[in-house]
């Protein structure tokens, strides 16, 4: 049946691509391509093989989309034909899943070729010789274009331009870290580059007026033999101004600035001096020391551009201003010097959003939520953010064992965030980005139908703050999260019965102390072909309190505060992820989570809601969430009850996923997960759960696939998946390849799960 299955499928593409050339215009070729032939005695076979694909690149037009061979986007286009209508299905199948044939009667062949030549000859092979040609069958024609390359001609000498001028002296600065290097082979682009970091660096020395067009690289080829010659020069036709060094002299803000008002040209006395600033706040709104810390230039400074984009990235994070501009011009009172101007028009003062999401978290629930947030964005007139927040949520669970214990949730929180770090002593910050002091206050009320409900009430004051645009830091000096639970059901109470460690569920919980987390992310330098995302945390509770008391569970000395014991812990996480881009459309993206809790003190074990779980639809998608471990410990749930969450010390998780578009808003991904969690302890009641020398034999696995719908607002995700190993069953006995078997409908129902989530999994 299998095998009758697999050879109807081939069948079915096989005819598929012949029936692609029926459709084509009378008289002209399906174009399958390009291809660049490299020739010469002179290249390397590494050179070959880094040219070529940067060579077929260039050419155009591209063919189109193919796998293995076949051409399914053309099938579809040819299959539904021309559509009547602007808009339906046919439409829709016809202009974003199917695509029309690329004919080679579009196919400039001498074009590409002369693409091809340029392209070779900025790669220093001047002696290149590059000759189309395109070969034909069953009308299908591949493009060929045949480059003849002589040796590549490398650089003899950089010779900087020399004289008494202060441009040219701050050349001679920066010469010998030169991008140019003597027996280095010539290359356009490293030429380019060369002009824009000669330009940088002379921004930096206070040449505000300059720019890389002022500079020439005189290229001398006939110095020998397949060499170059390169002399860096100022041209002769450069501005004077651009050859000359600014300095700052008035620097002048508008607060308030708009077009229609014309703001910038506000009579002089209007403006209030403070320190080297001027400032036109007539309407008073914002405190000048705000602009004193965020404006990296003072008067009487050199011209530098670092300063110049500081300051802007400044402005604009301070949250306040919904448009930052500002101009440099010559001041009519001192030569070489420049009057700033800053223009920036405030956001509105007050604002409410309403936000309706929709949503999944790590339990495999999947739900909606709205906010309401009320905001003043400048509360105390120096850039404060105040915002009220009141939410509320509804999570079901789509397929699962806990189907119908539905959670709400409602609640509300208040924050207010200052663009400053608030210290007993003065810290400084040289970044672009604004740090932030932030305290907020929340409450939250969460019922669990027929189980149980929770109040839970939170408070933290701590620090915001990042390094740059790839590292951000969040410190908070105090967090206080207090639980308790009401409304416990009898059916959970039976449960607690049975397993006493669900009791810890409804515990009155008091966690107090500070927490850190550092993140480093380069993801967004989409043109880079490994890419990496990493959130370490640490997790400190009751340390203060535990030493005052002189607490120790162990020693029966277990101590209050208002009432409640306080959790004493130190808990770590670290999460790290790599990108790989295989293509334009495809990528390889892998995660490892390591996580540690230790308890001790006044505790004997982890609070809950800090205790570490896996599976679900962002972990290991083949279990449900947080069904599997601790360890080896098989969870007997009653089938006519709900499925305890299941919770470790500590963590362990891979995670590998294939991403690839399909078409249109449609990706494709294959994954598999694989991980478990463990007990730190010793639990008589959860045989298997702690840690030990043999735990990598007790990570569970599962494979799958999934679809990705990416409609721009969210991206919505369904996953397929199923279990290939179980760390619950006898030892030798865990790997279960072979009992896979998908035509058996019992296998299905017990192991094949899906998860629908919104988002990617990380």
């Amino acid at each position: 049946m299998k095998i009758y299955i697999l050879l109807t499928t081939l069948t079915i593409f096989l005819l598929s691509a012949c029936s692609n050339i029926k459709y084509l215009p009378k008289g002209d070729q399906l174009y399958i391509g390009g291809k660049v032939k490299l020739e010469g005695k002179e290249i390397s076979r590494k050179e070959k093989k880094r040219l070529k694909p940067e060579l077929e690149n260039l050419l155009r037009p591209k063919p189109n989309f193919s796998i293995l061979g076949l051409r399914p986007k053309l099938y579809i286009y040819n299959l539904v034909g021309k559509p009547k209508k602007p808009k339906g299905i046919k439409h829709w199948l016809s202009t974003k899943v199917g695509e029309p044939p690329v004919l080679f009667s579009k196919v400039d062949l001498e074009y590409n070729a002369s693409l091809v030549q340029n392209r070779l000859e900025n790669r220093g092979y001047f002696n290149a010789e590059t000759i189309a040609d395109s070969t034909q069958k069953n009308r299908r024609v591949e493009a060929i274009y045949t480059a003849k390359l002589g040796k590549q001609f490398k650089i003899k000498t950089v010779t900087f331009e020399n004289d008494s001028t202060e441009i040219t002296k701050a050349l001679a600065e920066i010469r010998e870290n030169s991008f140019l290097k003597v027996d280095e082979a010539y290359d356009l682009d490293k030429i380019k580059a060369e002009r824009n970091r000669i330009d940088t660096h002379l921004k930096e020395k206070g040449f505000y007026y300059f720019g890389p067009d002022y500079l020439i690289m005189q290229v001398d080829s006939t110095v020998g033999t397949h060499q170059v010659d390169i002399i860096v020069k100022v041209k002769s036709e450069t501005p004077a101004k651009a050859k000359e060094i600014y300095t700052i002299n008035n620097i002048s803000v508008y607060p308030n600035y708009t077009i229609s008002k014309n703001s910038s040209k506000l009579k002089p006395e209007l403006g209030k001096p403070y320190g080297d600033f001027v400032i036109y706040d007539r309407e008073n709104r914002f405190k000048p020391f705000i602009f004193e810390r965020s404006l990296f230039f003072r008067t009487g400074d050199v011209y530098n551009r670092t300063n110049h984009n500081l300051s802007l990235n400044r402005l604009v994070n301070l949250g306040t201003f919904k448009f930052v501009k500002n101009t440099f011009t010559v001041a009519d009172s001192l030569k070489h010097s420049l009057d700033a101007n800053y223009y920036l028009t405030p956001l509105p003062k007050k604002s409410v959003r309403f936000e309706l999401l929709g949503k999944t978290n790590s339990a495999n629930y999947t739900g909606t939520e709205l906010n309401i947030n009320w905001r003043n964005r400048n509360t105390f007139r120096a850039a404060e953010l105040l915002t009220v927040s009141i939410f509320g949520g509804l999570e079901v669970q789509v397929s699962g064992q806990n189907r119908g214990f539905n959670v709400y949730r409602l609640g509300s929180e208040v924050s207010l965030i200052w663009p400053r770090f608030i210290t007993p002593f003065r810290v400084g910050s040289t970044s672009a980005f604004v740090p932030n002091t932030k305290v907020s206050l929340g409450y939250e009320f969460q019922n669990r139908t027929n189980l149980y409900s929770l109040n839970s009430f939170k408070t933290s004051f701590g620090y915001l703050w990042k390094e740059n645009v790839r590292k951000e830091h969040t410190l908070n000096i105090t967090e206080i999260n207090y639980v308790n639970s009401f409304n416990v059901s009898d059916l959970y109470q039976q449960q607690v019965a049975l397993n006493p460690t669900l009791g810890r569920v409804i515990e009155k919980q008091l966690i107090l102390g500070p927490t850190y987390s550092f993140t480093y992310t380069n993801t967004t330098e989409i043109q880079k072909t490994n890419t990496f995302y990493y959130k370490g945390s640490v997790d400190l509770s009751g340390n203060v309190a535990g030493l005052l008391t002189g607490a120790n569970v162990k020693n029966g000395n277990q101590e209050q505060i208002f009432g409640v014991n306080f959790s004493q812990f130190a808990k770590t996480e670290n999460d790290f992820r790599h990108y790989l881009k295989l293509g334009d459309n495809s990528q390889l993206a892998s995660r490892v989570i390591v996580g540690a809790g230790i308890p001790y003190g006044n505790s004997s074990v982890l609070p809950f809601i800090k205790q570490f779980f896996i599976g679900g639809t962002n972990s290991i998608r083949a279990f449900r969430a947080r069904s599997i471990g601790p360890g080896s410990y098989n969870t007997q749930a009653d089938p006519d009850s709900f499925l305890p969450d299941q919770s470790g010390d500590l963590k362990l998780e891979l995670n590998t996923e294939y991403r690839a578009k399909l078409f249109s808003v449609v990706k494709g991904a294959l994954f598999i997960d694989a991980g478990n969690i463990w007990l730190l302890n010793n639990n008589e009641l959860k045989p298997g759960a702690q840690i030990s020398k043999d735990f990598m034999s007790e990570l569970g696995a599962g494979v799958g696939a999934g679809l990705r719908f990416d409609l721009s607002f969210l991206v919505l995700r369904t996953d397929l998946a199923f279990p290939i190993r179980r760390p619950y069953l006898p030892k030798g006995q865990r790997w279960v390849f072979n009992a896979i078997d998908f035509g058996d409908s019992n296998w299905r129902k017990e192991n094949l799960v899906f998860n629908l989530a919104i988002g990617y999994p990380f």
